[in-house]
């Protein structure tokens, strides 16, 4: 690698080799209307990365996962993940491997979380023995047992966010993609829960709320205008002495653009013969 800027390290070759990409978008573009909201958007997601998205304008942030979850079409570019699965292709496939939870949870409220989890489970064609035990598992990570056999209606808005995820995570999916998620959980039991387990998972968080998200992310992207402007290791940030906020983000990617002008300016100067030779 010839840059030490967060940029030049989430792309180099070397890395992808190690890390091989759970979610990929290549060019990926989509208007609505007279307006373009993603723009030709190049983003690779390492396998097991814990990644933060933060968009300005925010709804961009919140189309980009509709697009990776399949419930959003594109107009250019291709989308990949869990290893090579596309949005409406193979759906036994993309149901166990892939899952999304956004602010309208899609839950029947007159359902119980037994129910609730019960569907998911026959939706993703999970056999029956391993559904009751999987169903008994999520009922206990997601502390839903004391509400497991009354309507969701009853429960009150902390509790269906907590079915939602249960039953998202059902089938173990490889790649997760949360928009807002659990936001009527108090803070600290939020950042506890979404410390998702299995160090080959994959999360994609989109959120309005970046300081919210500490602890449960090591990767931000910043969208800009539909464009990806930054992708980078939070620690990029606590290198510069950076909060996890938006202003921070915006300053880093800032300081990243600077230096990668600085560097192809650098490149521009020197001899095609000086470039071997430092190569």
């Amino acid at each position: 690698m010839t840059s030490s800027t967060p940029d030049a390290l989430w792309s180099s070759q070397a890395i992808r080799l190690l890390h091989p990409a759970a979610v990929v978008c290549e060019r990926v573009r989509r208007r609505i209307g007279r307006q373009t909201i993603l723009d030709r958007i190049d983003l690779q997601v390492p396998v097991g990365a814990r990644l933060l998205i933060v968009a300005v304008p925010d709804a961009s942030g919140s189309l980009l996962l509709r697009v990776l979850a399949g419930l959003a079409r594109v107009d250019d570019g291709r989308v990949r993940l869990a290893g090579g699965l596309t949005p409406g292709t193979s759906p036994a496939g993309w149901a166990r491997r892939t899952a999304y939870v956004g602010p309208d949870l899609g839950l029947f409220q007159w359902m119980t979380a037994d129910e609730t989890l019960a569907l998911a489970a026959r939706l993703i064609g999970l056999e029956r023995s391993d559904a009751r035990s999987r169903i008994d598992a999520g009922i206990e990570r997601w502390e839903l047992g004391a509400g497991r056999d009354r309507p969701l209606s009853r429960m009150g808005l902390a509790f269906m966010q907590r079915t939602a995820m249960a039953a998202a995570l059902l089938g173990d999916p490889e790649v997760v993609l949360l928009d807002e998620p659990l936001r009527a959980l108090d803070p600290e039991e939020r950042i506890r829960l979404l410390r998702l387990p299995g160090e080959r998972r994959t999360v994609v968080l989109a959120s309005r709320y970046p300081a919210s998200e500490a602890g449960a992310v090591n990767q931000v992207a910043l969208l800009q205008q539909g464009r990806v402007t930054l992708h980078a290791p939070i620690s990029a940030l606590e290198q510069h002495g950076l909060p996890l906020s938006l202003r921070s983000i915006e300053t880093l990617a800032g300081l990243v653009a600077v230096r990668r002008e600085v560097a192809r300016s650098s490149r521009a100067k020197t001899s095609p013969a000086e470039r071997r030779a430092s190569a």
